[in-house]
């Protein structure tokens, strides 16, 4: 059970059928949706992140654990053939649905937020964390330097690579010949997945356009193990 304070937030795992209503709610807000609910949510862990003043919920994300041979069963396989990772050897983890309150400016949300999530991945022994890092909206033209940096340097090994299952995808791997302007690139990396790069990440060599959730996503894994030890410090300074 995850039970993390820091600062003036903190995180826990939800325990009650409330707790849960209470997660999808903010999940509509933020996605601008009139309710979020899915048959996942049953089969996953929903962590909340709240403001200790009064107890609002800023923050929060769903884990799903699982291992190859069923990650069939996960979210992203909705949207990408993952043939290649049933061979993973070692626990998994699906991370999705994350989002924070718009209205709440604060680094330390994410703090805490990669503070539970490494006490999760430490507790499960996970070895693979992975889930669907989304661009708003469907258009690609702003985005075009980031899929530039994610081709050239943040692309899957091969032998895990996801393939094309949706019926609308932007091949940007094949498409694009353009080197990326890194500036323009970081700039509109969603935060999130800047946050996966930053952990050794990689990518699809496609992107899934999303048309109900209005966005563009790429998959996207983290192997534990290849975490660089600096970042691995930091986000366990959080835990302990």
């Amino acid at each position: 059970m995850i039970g993390l304070k820091k600062g003036r937030y903190s995180a826990r795992q939800a325990t009650t059928q409330q707790d849960i209503a209470d997660a999808q709610a903010l999940r509509a807000r933020c996605f601008g949706l009139a309710h979020d609910e899915d048959l996942f949510d049953a089969h996953c862990k929903h962590i909340l992140i709240s403001r200790d003043v009064d107890d609002s919920l800023v923050c929060c994300f769903r884990m799903m654990p699982l291992t190859g041979a069923d990650i069939s069963r996960s979210y992203s396989a909705q949207y990408y053939e993952l043939g290649a990772l049933e061979s993973y050897d070692g626990n998994m983890v699906e991370m999705g649905r994350f989002c924070v309150d718009p209205t709440v400016a604060d680094p330390d949300i994410l703090r805490v937020a990669w503070g539970a999530m490494t006490a999760f991945v430490d507790a499960h022994g996970v070895k693979l964390l992975f889930g669907c890092s989304s661009f708003a909206g469907t258009e690609t033209a702003d985005y075009l330097d980031a899929f530039a940096m994610l081709k050239a340097r943040h692309l899957a090994p091969k032998r895990w690579l996801p393939r094309v299952k949706a019926p609308h995808v932007f091949k940007f791997a094949a498409r694009l010949r353009r080197a990326p302007d890194v500036k323009k690139a970081m700039v509109r990396m969603p935060p999130l997945l800047r946050t996966y790069l930053m952990m050794g990440g990689w990518v699809s060599d496609h992107a899934v356009v999303d048309r109900q959730m209005n966005t563009l996503h790429v998959f996207t894994g983290v192997e534990i193990g290849a975490i660089p030890p600096a970042r691995k410090r930091l986000l366990r300074a959080v835990v302990g």
